[in-house]
């Protein structure tokens, strides 16, 4: 539900909590999938930072509107993963949020790309849509 703070002086969601609304879908996807956005493989601290962002407002929304939000893996890469997530509203589509997250290694505050572990990618595989 969507919160009187979360709005901005014309009453509808201001549009940075659509954001912060994708990182809860995409935290909560990978509690799902049994992982996390920062987790352990091979003695190596995993994360998932984002290069890509962006989302299309379809419909306004309003305090007190129940959103649902769905997590859609759009596209497994080698390194990366893309994520569709839309906001509906009773049904219908408010908007659709993009997300592109590349598989990285955490030391010190710095990132290095990997490919995405076996264990990680056999969570993400089978939500990948077929092809062609």
């Amino acid at each position: 539900m969507v919160q009187f703070a979360e709005t901005d002086l014309a009453g509808v969601l201001h549009f940075a909590n659509y954001y912060r609304m994708m990182e809860e879908v995409e935290h909560a996807f990978w509690r799902s999938r049994g992982s996390s956005v920062i987790t352990c493989s091979n003695d190596a601290t995993i994360s998932w930072p984002r290069v890509v962002t962006s989302c299309e407002y379809i419909a306004p929304v309003h305090f007190e509107d129940v959103l649902e939000l769905r997590l859609t893996v759009a596209r497994l890469g080698e390194r990366s993963v893309a994520y569709d997530i839309e906001f509906a509203r009773d049904g219908n589509r408010v908007a659709l949020g993009k997300t592109k997250a590349v598989c990285c290694t955490m030391e010190r505050g710095a990132f290095r790309s990997i490919p995405i572990p076996r264990n990680l990618r056999r969570a993400l595989e089978e939500l990948v849509p077929p092809t062609g």
